[in-house]
Formats: structure tokens, C-alpha cells, sequence
């Protein structure tokens, strides 16, 4: 939170403003509410709620470019913050090029924990376009797949990396 940020409470609620995905918001958030819960609330429905621990990554959303998990961050300390969900990153007309990588090498059971898995990708290839495979082992630790192994969601992120370098 920055020095000059000012919170103001209504009727117990905190109301912060946040950039979602792009978009300046102002949400009302409780003292005592997490980020996940928050962004569900405000219809950010692609942040999973799973363990509700900060054990299985369901929950990661990227803020101020750096991948969080949304259970375990108050939500007024995302006050002035950026935020992006799976629903900043494309869509099912215009899917980002991570999201078509999952899809294409078959890391997509239930969905459910897909969209951390994303998101802690994004983040992976913003900052190190060539990533070796344990550098993607170590991105993706602590989003837990129930459905699959990791072999091919590692491999996605591997034809991500590539889609991305041939992008203008």
C-alpha cells in the first residue's frame, strides 16, 4: 500500500481501488476478507477458491506483477495494486497464446487448477522467456494438479515459451 493511499469504511467495508485486468475499480472489501474471496465476489469467477490454506495455487492471481495467492492476501492490502486473473489474459474467442499451449498439449483435465497454473506461467515467461524445464518445475511448485501428472502442463509451458517468441 502506498503512503498517501486512503481507505475509507462504510458500514464495516473497506473501499479500495484496484486495476483489474486493465480496468480501474473500486471494491468494497471487509477488514477481515482475503483478495480471493474479494475478486469472486466482484465476479472474478476464474479465481479458484480450493484449499483455502496456500496449499494447492487454485487461487493465483498476479499482483503488481507478481504471482500471489489470493487466499492468503488481505484484500485492502491490494489497495492501489494491479491485478490480473485468467480473465485478463484472453478469452475463448482470443485466447492468450499460454492459454492455447494448454489446450494444445492436453493440460486441461477439470480446469480447476489451470488458471493458477497459467497465471504462475505468465509470470515465468514475462521474466524468462527461455526457461529451462527446471525453471519451470520451480514456477509451477504449489499449484497442485489432482487430475493429471505435470508432464503436460510443463510441456505447455515449453510450446507457450515458443508461441510467444514468434509473437510480434
Amino acid at each position: 500500500m502506498k503512503n498517501n493511499a486512503r481507505i475509507e469504511t462504510k458500514k464495516g467495508f473497506f473501499e479500495i481501488m484496484v486495476t483489474v485486468n486493465g480496468e480501474k475499480r473500486e471494491l468494497s472489501v471487509k477488514n477481515s476478507e482475503f483478495l480471493l474471496d474479494a475478486l469472486r465476489r466482484h465476479g472474478w469467477k476464474g479465481v479458484k477458491k480450493g484449499c483455502d490454506t496456500g496449499d494447492c495455487g487454485s487461487c493465483t492471481v498476479i499482483l503488481n506483477g507478481r504471482p500471489v495467492l489470493g487466499c492468503l492476501v488481505p484484500a485492502v492490502a491490494a489497495h492501489e495494486g494491479e491485478i490480473i486473473t485468467i480473465e485478463g489474459l484472453g478469452t475463448v474467442q482470443k485466447p492468450h497464446p499460454i492459454q492455447e499451449a494448454f489446450v494444445e498439449s492436453g493440460a486441461v483435465q477439470c480446469g480447476f487448477c489451470i488458471p493458477g497454473m497459467i497465471l504462475s506461467s505468465k509470470q515465468l515467461l514475462d521474466r524468462t522467456p527461455n526457461p529451462s524445464e527446471a525453471e519451470i518445475r520451480k514456477a509451477l511448485d504449489g499449484n497442485l494438479c489432482r487430475c493429471t501428472g505435470y508432464v503436460k502442463q510443463i510441456e505447455a509451458v515449453k510450446i507457450a515459451a515458443k508461441k510467444l517468441k514468434k509473437k510480434p
